[in-house]
């Protein structure tokens, strides 16, 4: 596996670049270097419309949560209000008709996801069987939500053949326990990546961008964590500052700084398939982050901007569009799971 310690491509470091005394310009274009495919697959999950006025993708992919709107957690970044956009699916049978109705109009799949319990994990123990059902029955393509992954609950995923689990991976305790309210360690997230392996089951973790108060603080450790575990794929995310939460007046960090994350995951995993996620601020900052992530070398976007079709054009790269979740870039590169 490859040591994030050592230099590549002109002795640029993954830890460097995040060091603003280096230039963003030379940043990207060794993290693009890492790493250059020529093409780039482009994600629109779900009915929601698109910035961008050529993507032309329609297919269902809905997220449920299997708590509703519960969270024991109201993390100060998100308070529940990410649940509010989420189908409520709260038995096995309602999961299960749920899926069923996505299947009957030719929809691609679903995130089922959910509210986290007291130490981090999502409650999905009891709906094991019905999201086996979904995969066996409809072939629906599932990604899960899990949180901290239990061993039961990493053992039930593999069985049920799930395509994809996700999860945050947060390198800063005091992150966990002030902005997530967990008490969980990076030896916890990476426990949980553990489990997921050693089951078998693909999993794409994600770093969330200025989780702490808009401010960098154990990023390049989640990273590192990240990259111990040999994740499916990894998903770079930014806060949003979301109304009717502690952070609604925060300032999301800055396109370059989310950029040297990005760079930064791309020079310490050159062989990982990597994806800016759906989870980042629209407008301006969105149309900025999208250019430059594309030239920090990115495998995947979701939800591109107009502007993310015309910097993959100006760099030369060819792009597929898929109505799935941007976690399937491992498959969809004909990477292992």
């Amino acid at each position: 596996m490859y040591s994030f310690r050592t230099p590549r491509f002109g002795g640029l470091r993954p830890e460097e670049a995040l060091d603003e005394r280096f230039e963003l310009e030379e940043v990207l274009e060794e993290a693009r270097r890492a790493k250059w495919s020529g093409r780039v697959h482009f994600y629109a999950p779900s009915f929601l419309p698109s910035e961008s006025r050529r993507l032309g993708v329609r297919s269902a992919f809905p997220s449920i949560s299997v708590t509703g709107r519960w969270c024991a957690l109201n993390c100060e970044h998100c308070a529940g209000r990410l649940l509010e956009g989420m189908e409520p699916a709260t038995t096995p049978d309602k999961l299960y008709e749920k899926s069923l109705k996505v299947w009957e109009v030719g929809g691609a799949g679903v995130l089922i996801s959910g509210g986290c319990l007291p130490d981090g994990s999502v409650p999905l123990d009891r709906f094991i069987p019905a999201i086996e059902r979904v995969k066996r029955e409809l072939g629906l393509t599932v990604v899960v939500h899990t949180g901290l992954v239990k061993e039961e609950v990493a053992e039930g995923l593999a069985k049920a053949n799930v395509d994809a689990a996700l999860l945050d991976i947060v390198g800063d305790e005091e992150t966990a326990r002030r902005v997530c309210h967990v008490e969980a360690s990076l030896r916890d997230y990476e426990k949980s990546m553990e489990r997921l392996r050693r089951h078998g089951v693909p999993f794409a973790p994600h770093v969330l961008v200025g989780l702490h108060y808009g401010e960098l603080r154990g990023e390049l450790r989640a990273l590192e964590a990240i990259a111990r575990h040999g994740p499916s794929a990894v998903i770079v995310i930014a806060l949003i500052p979301l109304p009717g939460t502690s952070m609604e007046k925060l300032r999301p960090p800055p396109p370059g700084t989310i950029a040297r994350v990005v760079a930064a995951a791309r020079l310490m995993m050159p062989e990982v398939p990597l994806a800016l996620g759906c989870a980042r601020p629209k407008g301006l900052h969105r149309v900025e982050l999208d250019r430059l992530a594309l030239r920090a070398g990115v495998d995947a976007v979701a939800f591109p901007t107009q502007a993310g079709f015309d910097e993959a054009s100006k760099l030369g790269l060819s792009h597929s569009i898929h109505p799935t979740c941007c976690s399937q870039v491992y498959r969809d590169l004909g990477g292992p799971g």
